[in-house]
């Protein structure tokens, strides 16, 4: 057999990479910990396309979108003054990225490829927004002040309401319990439509229709500070990052989500009160809060090898 010539040669060796798993490329050469931009203050993280995610900054309302594996990063959405982001979620299906206002109140969707504003709406002073869960009904918003979740309502085909509807209120009931200060932090969708969330070191099973709450056991693990979470399958990870916990608990949850039993504990020396975290092309993605640092302190995402 002829060799092939070595312009060939390229060609083939470029489409081998090409249609090897974005996984597998370049795993160790990945960046440990990937900078944000200078004095930014994220908090929000959510996993994009392929290794991309985006970031929210608490400072000035901007999103990032940056790439796992190269390191770098871009501003989506531009700051301005006055704007928070703190929880966000990217909706890969409507190319949506929902932003969480923390104490603006603000409920936001943007354009996950061009940053355009498609929709907000202003749900009152006196909230702390904090994270964002999506169903194709419904996009979810937690209110960590007043154990309540704002809930903006989809049409047929996840069509966005007209700017500025009104968010409907879901008191949360039944097992809840509003602790002082800070509750209801972060929450996802479980596979059957319930909602997952945290608040005062508990996990809640919560009714997403009538807000009744279900509290969830624990066995072998404490989430007090437990902020994002992270769903995969039953594999649940809670960054803890307030106290002085720095840390990601790993757990497995039982059939019905009912039950929840330790697995691991993650820890990194590059860990600076980690917030939220994402998956992205199979590592875990945590974005430091960095809440006790000057404003000006370089902000970084930590990177953890295939949890």
């Amino acid at each position: 057999m002829s060799r092939p010539s070595s312009a060939a040669g390229a060609a083939v060796a470029a489409l081998a990479l090409a249609l090897t798993p974005v996984s597998a490329v370049g795993a160790a050469d990945r960046p440990d910990t990937i900078s944000l931009v200078t004095g930014s203050s994220p908090e929000g993280i959510s996993a994009g396309p392929g290794t991309t995610f985006f970031a929210g900054a608490r400072a000035d309302g901007a999103v990032y979108v940056g790439d796992a594996r190269t390191g770098t990063v871009r501003t989506l959405v531009p700051g301005r003054t006055g704007e928070v982001a703190v929880g966000l979620l990217h909706d890969a299906a409507t190319k949506r990225i929902w932003v969480a206002g923390g104490a603006t109140g603000d409920i936001t969707a943007y354009d996950s490829r061009t940053g355009a504003q498609l929709f907000t709406v202003d749900t009152g002073s006196g909230r702390f927004l904090n994270d964002v869960a999506i169903t194709r009904d419904a996009v979810y918003v937690t209110d960590s002040t007043k154990g309540q979740v704002l809930v903006v309502p989809l049409g047929r085909g996840a069509r966005l309401p007209a700017d500025g509807t009104a968010a409907r209120v879901l008191t949360i009931t039944g097992d809840y319990v509003q602790p002082a200060g800070f509750g209801l932090n972060g929450i996802r969708v479980l596979p059957g439509g319930d909602l997952l969330a945290v608040s005062g070191g508990s996990l809640y099973v919560i009714d997403p229709a009538t807000g009744v709450a279900d509290r969830i056991e624990v066995r072998g693990a404490t989430l007090t500070g437990g902020d994002g979470l992270v769903l995969r399958g039953r594999t649940l990870y809670v960054v803890r990052g307030f106290g002085d916990r720095d840390s990601v608990v790993v757990l497995r949850l039982g059939r019905g989500a009912r039950t929840a039993t330790f697995v691991r504990e993650i820890t990194d020396a590059d860990f600076d009160v980690p917030t939220t975290a994402a998956l992205v092309a199979g590592d875990l993605l945590v974005v430091n809060g960095q809440f006790e640092d000057p404003v000006d302190a370089p902000t970084e995402v930590v990177r953890i090898d295939r949890p």
